[in-house]
């Protein structure tokens, strides 16, 4: 049993459960996306305890040799950048963002998909502020979905880039955090993000469902403040 307690009979009965009337090619396809989406997990769950070690004084070398790299790869792969604010939920959308891209057979992480990806978070504060101004979770797919590139043929395979302008997305997320005061980037700040950068796919989407910045980013700065700290 690994250390998760979850074995490979356990990821296999999980597949089969969630594809009872699917081929084995459909099944191939789903397969590999999970282990995509576990790759991206197993890398937020190593550097989300890198930043503890930081925090607590650790040195990059020791740092690599707990990880078993050298210390200038330690560096090169864990140092803290854009994201090193983000929340877990951020980062999680993060991740079904590409996810998204990849089911979508998109060979980039558009503004599109990262808006599906705050919408398949229903944990995060942007989920639910989605679904109440445009009255539900269908209607924002739906009008992301009527927007999209046509697919290519083939699943890509690998890492996905960003687009530059999805690119920015994240950046503005950051600013909008500032912005509002707060000391961390949600799902909220990626939702603000989305709108700030103005154009693309999101925004054209989110426009046509009449959710704009200037009504959205009052209602997340009383929203994060009935949360309290």
């Amino acid at each position: 049993m690994s250390p998760l307690n979850l074995s490979l009979s356990d990821l296999i009965s999980r597949v089969d459960t969630d594809l009872p009337d699917a081929d084995a090619l459909a099944k191939v396809t789903e397969a590999q996306s999970r282990s995509h989406t576990l790759n991206a997990l197993g890398d937020q769950l190593v550097g989300h305890f890198v930043s503890l070690a930081k925090e607590a004084g650790a040195s990059w070398t020791e740092i690599g040799d707990a990880i078993g790299v050298s210390k200038q790869a330690a560096q090169q792969r864990w140092v803290p950048q854009i994201f090193n604010r983000y929340t877990d939920l951020a980062r999680h959308v993060i991740v079904l963002a590409q996810e998204s891209a990849r089911n979508h057979k998109h060979n980039y992480i558009g503004t599109e998909h990262v808006l599906l990806g705050l919408l398949d978070e229903p944990r995060g504060l942007a989920a639910r502020l989605l679904v109440a101004q445009a009255g539900s979770a269908d209607a924002v797919q739906e009008a992301v979905e009527q927007r999209m590139s046509p697919p290519e043929k083939k699943v890509p395979r690998g890492h996905i880039p960003f687009t530059p302008r999805s690119k920015l997305v994240l950046e503005d997320a950051v600013r909008e955090s500032t912005d509002l005061g707060h000391d961390f980037v949600g799902t909220e700040h990626l939702l603000l993000g989305l709108l700030a950068v103005g154009d693309g796919v999101a925004a054209t989407a989110l426009g046509a469902l009449g959710i704009d910045l200037a009504g959205l980013r009052p209602l997340v700065a009383a929203e994060v403040e009935k949360l309290g700290p």
